[in-house]
């Protein structure tokens, strides 16, 4: 039973919250386009660019909004072409998914956009699944996840983390220490430590 619930939360949440972190790398191109870049020498890891309490829609062909990423401060920096993001969140709703909230303190997203690091008080929430049409709810709870750093490699869909990671849902709380998340192959590995406290699921009267 304890496997089982294991695998539910491994598939369940920290694949959905990937799949979250991975639209930030692409809608950043969109929504900020810096200047072109000056040629006078300087190496200077300074920004050229910044929008504060940066805000950014996406709406589908219905005009509802998906996506709101947000941030109080967002910085290009030339040298490197990073993107620094300062108390950054990021909202996504789906008529027919759970909402899904992601928010850290700080991020970067690398220069060719391949890589996005979350740092300081990493948290994702996906709220409780919503019922299908003429189907009871299954039970499937409020589920979050917490770290202090968290790597992203979107087009590979991987994530990673050498720091403590706590996931929980109604029903558990798994802690470990470290963490290998593979979106692509439907994987999660805690690295070591790994700790829950689970309870037993009540019988259907």
């Amino acid at each position: 039973r304890t496997k089982l619930l294991l695998d539910r939360l491994v598939t369940e949440s920290p694949v959905l919250l990937l799949g979250s972190l991975a639209a930030i790398t692409y809608w950043l191109d969109a929504q900020i386009q810096p200047p072109a870049a000056r040629v006078d020498g300087s190496s200077r890891h300074d920004p050229d660019l910044f929008v504060e309490k940066f805000r950014a829609i996406s709406f589908d062909v219905e005009g509802r909004p998906r996506q709101t990423l947000t941030a109080q401060r967002a910085e290009h920096f030339p040298d490197d072409k990073t993107i620094a993001l300062k108390g950054l969140g990021l909202s996504m709703t789906d008529p027919d998914r759970a909402p899904l909230s992601i928010f850290a303190d700080r991020g970067i997203v690398s220069g060719d956009r391949e890589t996005m690091s979350l740092e300081g008080n990493v948290r994702g929430v996906r709220e409780a699944e919503p019922a299908k049409a003429g189907q009871p709810r299954d039970g499937s709870g409020r589920v979050k996840l917490s770290t202090e750093y968290l790597r992203v490699v979107p087009k590979k869909g991987l994530a990673e983390t050498d720091r403590p990671v706590t996931i929980e849902e109604p029903r558990g709380i798994i802690h470990g220490v470290g963490m290998i998340l593979d979106n692509d192959a439907r994987t999660f590995k805690l690295k070591s430590a790994v700790r829950g406290t689970f309870q037993p699921n009540t019988p259907p009267k």
